[in-house]
């Protein structure tokens, strides 16, 4: 068997992080369903949840791909300090040169 080099797969996303990733970039549950090709009902019920959600693992990857490409960052739970989200840094004149 061959050596794997240790991946860490981000962690489930949480109800709070997709309502609070929705109003970052001002997504209605719709425009997130319409981008993402997962249903809004979905999507809805997924928010509903307490904390973590009930998302299959391949929908929740595909939520969070859909939201990072619209600038979200999610940000795991880390020495007590919950999950959350912010946007990514706007490219500068600098930057794309």
């Amino acid at each position: 068997m061959t050596d794997l080099p240790d991946v860490k797969r981000p962690l489930a996303l949480t109800s709070a992080q997709i309502r609070a990733a929705r109003a970052l970039i001002r997504w209605s549950a719709e425009q997130l369903s319409k981008a993402s090709e997962i249903g809004v009902t979905t999507i809805r019920r997924a928010e509903l949840e307490p904390s973590e959600t009930k998302l299959t693992r391949a929908n929740d990857q595909v939520i969070r791909r859909t939201l990072e490409t619209a600038g979200v960052v999610f940000i795991d739970a880390d020495g007590g300090v919950g999950p959350g989200v912010r946007l990514k840094e706007p490219q500068t004149k600098r930057d794309e040169a």
